[in-house]
Formats: structure tokens, C-alpha cells, sequence
């Protein structure tokens, strides 16, 4: 076991690193396996990891320092990318802000994977932002998209989605089509009323500068200057992704995002973001981000689910197929 006493040298309260009763500072003690303790402006470190310990710590100082407030979320990234031997505060992963939401708040990317994102939708003209859950394909695409609505670099945004059932029948929910297909564009929904505020999406809705529709509605059509966003991707049939991408027109930009471990598509149905992924790899202007475990920014017990259940379907791939 070894010791290691440092002082940050940073100009940052030590409340304001360490958390609510210390709650960010036990998270690098449980998982660098330390103890950590304060003198003074003295921190005195013992335990098995002292050295990451103690690198963690002073990007929590650095990060605090540069006007960033420090959650969970960001304390657990923080620390893994310690591991890869990464530094948070030196990456500049939440320089820019993307977009501001309806109260002021600042949008911007929170991991070194969403940064990549982020930079492959403004290069390319198609994205494909591919992920397990809470790593913030849709949001980050939505958010792209109002920014791009309010800079006039677009005259419409247009979200859609497959309206596949998991586990519940359609025909089973009560209402017409679209009172139907209503709870699965809630997430888009959800993410406009965040960021543009409720009244503000119903207005550009009425006026049909945002439509938030089924996939089956896109046939037929030529969209010029629009925002395009495919949500859910991966429950799209080969059939239906080519009919989607093939509905680009000039001045548009089209986001695709999905995760190819949650297929609801029925037994014998082929997904056409997997499809997709294979035909177009390799293809100008078409740029796919794969985004990871750790980029997940949803609570931290997120990212262990997402793992557990990949770990999971490697021990027992016939899981995945039942």
C-alpha cells in the first residue's frame, strides 16, 4: 500500500470537487481503492491505485476550475478515462455549446464519443449515430437539428420513427392511427419540449416547420432544406431504410440513430440499420459514430446495466434470438 500527499495547486473550492457529503470523492475511493483524507490544502491519498487517485482528483480541481459543475455522470466519466489515461479537462469534450433550451441551459457534448458525434453531423451530410441506451443519440441529434432551425440553415425539421411494437399490439392501444402511434414518438417529443419549450414545438408543429411522423408516412416524398432525424432505427426493415435515406433532397442533412442490441422487429425480419451499416460503410459523405458504454450519461447504474446484459448475451447469444 502506498501514500501519496499532493496539493492541487488549482483555485477551486474543495466542496464544490468533493460533492454532497463527500459523494464524489468516495467514488474514487471505491473504485481506486484508496482512502482519502484532507489537511489543509494538503490531500493525503493511501491504498492500492494512489497515483490514478491522485490524477482523478486534480481533474476534478481542473474541470471545477473551468466553470464545469461536477455530477455523478461526470465524475464516473472522469474516472474512466483515467483508466485509458485520457484527461477530461485537457480533451475540451464540452467546449461548445450546441444549442441553448427554452430556459438558457447550454447543450453540449459530455463525452469524448458524443464530441465525435457532434463533429461527424456537422462534416456529413448522413449520420449514423449508433449506441446502446442513454448515450444521447437522439438528444444530441434534436438539439443539432433547432440549432439548425433557428440559424435558418434549414426551413423544416422532420423526425421519424418505426412504429414497432415491443411486446404490445397497436391494435390492443385505443384511439385512431396517430392517437396509436403517439407513445412511440414521445421521445422525440419529449426531447423538442426541452429544448424549444411545449408552446413553441406546438406553434412550429401547427405550422408544419417540425413534423413528428411514423416512418410508413415518409414514402413518396422529396425533402429540400430539412433537418431529417430516423429515431429507433435499428426496428426499421431493410426495405423501409432505403426508402428513408432515398428521400434526401438538397440542403438536407439526415440524422439515423439506433441500437442494433434492441431489435423489435418480428423473428425472420432483417433490421435495416444492420443492413445499412454494412451497404454503405465506406461511402462518401455518409459517416457512422459508434458510441460506446461510455458514453452512456444517464444515471451511472445505465452504463452496468448496459454491460451486464452485454456480458450476458456473449455467454448466451441464443438470448438475444428468442
Amino acid at each position: 500500500m502506498s501514500e501519496l500527499r499532493f496539493t492541487p495547486g488549482v483555485v477551486a473550492s474543495p466542496e464544490e470537487v468533493f460533492g454532497v457529503f463527500d459523494s464524489n470523492l468516495k467514488a474514487v475511493e471505491n473504485d481506486c481503492r484508496v482512502q482519502v483524507a484532507m489537511r489543509g490544502d494538503e490531500i493525503i491519498i493511501n491504498g492500492e491505485e494512489a497515483e490514478r487517485a491522485m490524477q482523478v482528483i486534480t481533474e476534478m480541481f481542473r474541470t471545477v476550475e473551468q466553470g464545469q459543475q461536477l455530477d455523478a455522470q461526470k465524475v464516473e466519466y472522469i474516472i474512466s478515462l483515467s483508466k485509458q489515461g485520457i484527461s477530461y479537462s485537457e480533451s475540451n469534450i464540452s467546449k461548445d455549446v450546441l444549442c441553448f433550451t427554452h430556459r438558457g441551459k447550454p447543450i453540449k457534448a459530455k463525452t469524448l464519443g458524443q464530441k465525435d458525434y457532434v463533429e461527424a453531423i456537422k462534416k456529413n451530410d448522413i449520420t449514423f449515430g449508433v449506441g446502446p441506451a442513454g448515450t444521447g443519440k437522439t438528444y444530441i441529434a434534436v438539439a443539432m437539428a433547432c440549432n439548425a432551425l433557428k440559424n435558418k440553415d434549414v426551413e423544416k425539421i422532420i423526425l421519424a420513427r418505426p412504429a414497432v411494437e415491443a411486446g404490445e399490439k397497436l391494435g390492443f392501444l385505443p384511439g385512431d392511427l396517430q392517437e396509436k402511434v403517439d407513445p412511440y414518438l414521445r421521445p422525440l417529443y419529449d426531447a423538442l419540449y426541452d429544448i424549444l419549450g411545449r408552446e413553441a414545438t406546438l406553434r412550429l408543429k401547427e405550422k408544419e416547420t417540425i413534423e413528428v411522423v411514423p416512418l410508413a408516412y415518409m414514402r413518396g416524398r422529396t425533402l429540400d432544406n430539412s433537418f431529417i432525424i430516423l429515431d429507433e432505427a435499428q426496428n426499421a426493415t431493410k426495405e423501409q431504410m432505403k426508402m428513408f435515406l432515398t428521400r434526401m433532397g438538397f440542403g438536407s442533412k439526415i440524422i439515423v440513430t439506433g441500437d442494433i442490441t434492441q431489435i423489435d422487429l418480428p423473428r425472420g425480419k432483417r433490421s435495416g440499420l444492420v443492413d445499412a451499416m454494412r451497404i454503405l460503410d465506406g461511402v462518401g459523405g455518409i459517416a457512422f459514430c459508434r458510441l460506446t458504454d461510455s458514453d452512456v450519461v444517464r444515471h451511472p447504474l445505465v452504463r452496468k446495466i448496459v454491460n451486464a446484459y452485454d456480458r450476458y448475451i456473449q455467454r448466451h447469444p441464443e438470448w438475444s434470438e428468442e
